[in-house]
């Protein structure tokens, strides 16, 4: 048996994702081309680096049983065992005993009247038997069988007619975000630039597109960067955009383009902004591990709060002077400008030997909430409805009072980085690297639109009206998906 190099580079792909060093997967995943492989993420198991590690190839055979002619018990040669094979003994037991039911269901119709046996595995399907059709779909067995969990509402394929495919960047798109007032969204990417595209009616968005180059001062000239955009969010009043990137600066733009101040106090990347609701303070996080309060109308840093001991991951405001900030360290503080201290710090808990903590955002006040919720991957979002997207490919909808999943939603083949909630609450994107955007309803967890994609998804977002989803690609398109009738 041999594991190949995408295989290897999926498993240290999948490594960084759960050591929450989420922007090194990124550009390690787009580097080593991840969501071009046929890997099913899905089958992957947790650390299953170091399961290969520690153990090598001893599950192959320790697991896997092998004929005396020298193929695996399914028929197929030695040569085609997988990384699945190595990893997960579970998956190999329960191949095995769908071979052996497909072999008996042969043996049976030979045996039997052809009128009496058609159609039999079609039959025991259906009425839930284990019936995985073995060599024919092999690994992908357990996938289909995880995706089908949930119900679909009738034809949810959103047409070609109703996606809009936005293209100009020269590199992967990290995020997105729509302008509050207008139907403007903003796109920030890997090629050191952010671009506004204008959706209105009356516009055509391919030639309307405003590039914000992301410059630094070098020998009295602005050059490019060459850094990752990595955050971008709009005031309130939808006239300013602010941007955060590689390169360690915030910049703040007009809406019409134009670079209004450049924000530099970090030392080293900017991993995440928000403006507050008045519109008088950005705030940001970095890998330098400290968040800053900036002066929106000045560009002046008001205050630095260096209470993490490890990068800040995100950021979100209680009000226009208080804010939760959360960082690799698993700590959760609660700040105000002006104080020199956390007003409230949450530590986040250890469960079955996983470091775990949840943060959740109510749209009234900020809660945080350490939970024991069940699940395998540290949350290190800030999010504005109860909910959860994991690398176990899954969204799961949470009753915050109850602390009880209300949904899991099951179609994502591949981890999900983005979720977002429509403005009225109704339903819920999600945005995958397996390419596609699901739209949920968030009362029944029913899926209910579906669009895929020509890259992975990195970002989703609704426009004010709720009627336009947004997403950013790691082959470098932006999305527009109409969801009017």
């Amino acid at each position: 048996m041999s594991i190949s190099s995408d295989e290897v580079n999926f498993l240290v792909y999948r490594y960084l994702q759960e050591s929450g060093f989420s922007h090194s997967a990124f550009t390690f995943g787009i580097e080593s081309h991840i969501s071009q492989s046929n890997i099913n993420g899905a089958l992957v198991p947790p650390a299953a680096l170091i399961s290969i590690i520690q153990k090598g190839l001893q599950y192959v055979e320790a697991e896997v049983s092998i004929n005396e002619d020298g193929t695996l018990f399914d028929g197929r040669p030695i040569e085609s065992l997988s990384l699945i094979d190595a990893v997960m003994p579970d998956v190999v037991q329960t191949r095995q005993q769908a071979y052996r039911d497909k072999m008996a269901q042969q043996q049976a119709a030979t045996s039997a009247p052809a009128s009496a046996t058609g159609g039999s595995i079609a039959g025991n399907a259906k009425n839930g038997e284990n019936t995985a059709n073995g060599e024919e779909n092999g690994a992908h067995a357990l996938a289909n069988n995880h995706a089908d969990l949930m119900e679909v509402d009738g034809d949810v394929e959103i047409p070609q007619n109703k996606a809009m495919v936005l293209r100009g960047h020269e590199s992967e798109v990290f995020i997105c975000a729509w302008n509050p007032v207008s139907d403007l969204l903003a796109s920030g990417s890997g090629d050191s630039t952010a671009r506004i595209w204008n959706l209105s009616e009356n516009s055509t968005s391919s030639s309307t597109q405003l590039v914000l180059r992301h410059c630094i001062r070098e020998g009295g000239q602005d050059v490019p960067s060459n850094k990752d955009v990595t955050s971008l969010d709009w005031n309130s009043e939808g006239t300013l955009l602010a941007t955060g990137s590689y390169d360690g600066f915030a910049r703040i733009w007009t809406k019409d383009g134009n670079l209004a101040s450049t924000l530099g106090q970090h030392k080293g990347p900017i991993f995440a902004l928000k403006w507050n609701k008045k519109g008088n303070f950005i705030l940001s996080a970095g890998v330098d591990k400290t968040t800053i309060i900036w002066d929106a109308h000045t560009g002046e840093a008001k205050q630095q709060f260096p209470f993490h001991s490890a990068p800040a991951l995100d950021v979100d405001w209680q009000s226009n002077n208080t804010f939760a900030s959360c960082s690799t360290d698993m700590c959760i503080h609660v700040c105000k400008l002006g104080q020199d201290r956390p007003i409230k710090t949450f530590q986040g808990h250890t469960v079955n030997g996983r470091n775990i903590y949840k943060c959740l955002v109510t749209t009234l006040t900020l809660t945080l909430t350490l939970c024991t919720f069940s699940s395998s991957t540290p949350i290190t979002l800030l999010v504005s409805h109860p909910h959860s997207a994991s690398f176990d490919s899954t969204v799961r909808l949470w009753d915050v009072e109850r602390g009880i999943c209300i949904h899991t939603l099951t179609k994502h083949q591949e981890p999900v980085y983005s979720v977002a909630f429509s403005p009225d609450g109704r339903h819920l994107a999600s945005g995958s690297f397996d390419k596609c955007v699901h739209i949920w309803n968030t009362q029944t967890g029913a899926l209910v639109h579906s669009y895929r994609g020509t890259g992975g998804i990195f970002e989703v977002c609704w426009n004010a009206a709720g009627d336009k989803v947004g997403a950013s690609a790691s082959d470098g398109s932006v999305c527009v998906l109409d969801l009017r009738k």
